[in-house]
């Protein structure tokens, strides 16, 4: 799950894709970190209710390059699911660029 550019200035890493490309080595599959952007800042989403979380993350995402993930199976990685809303955005995302499935995995249920 990509993260915002001042998130990952401050974090200095994406959690998420140390995930993913440990993920990709495991099951011999490519590492597609580039297609889908987050194109908006947000709050953390651990501090939010259900609702203000899918308002939150409504409009966050962009897929940048669908050339990369279309007509093909995607899996996206987060680290924590708890609602579903992030991965639900991110997933609907990929699915308008033209992914032909969308799966999703995280580390840990919040």
């Amino acid at each position: 799950m990509p993260l915002d550019k001042k998130r990952l200035k401050r974090r200095g890493f994406n959690q998420a894709e140390e995930i993913a490309k440990v993920l990709s080595e495991i099951l011999d599959i490519p590492l597609i970190n580039d297609a889908l952007l987050k194109i908006k800042e947000t709050l953390p989403q651990v501090k939010l209710s259900e609702k203000d979380r899918e308002e939150n993350i409504k409009g966050i995402f962009l897929c940048q390059k669908p050339e990369k993930i279309k007509n093909k199976k995607t899996l996206l990685v987060d680290d924590v699911y708890t609602t579903g809303s992030t991965m639900e955005e991110a997933a609907r995302i990929l699915k308008k660029a033209g992914a032909k499935e969308v799966w999703g995995i995280a580390v840990a249920r919040g």
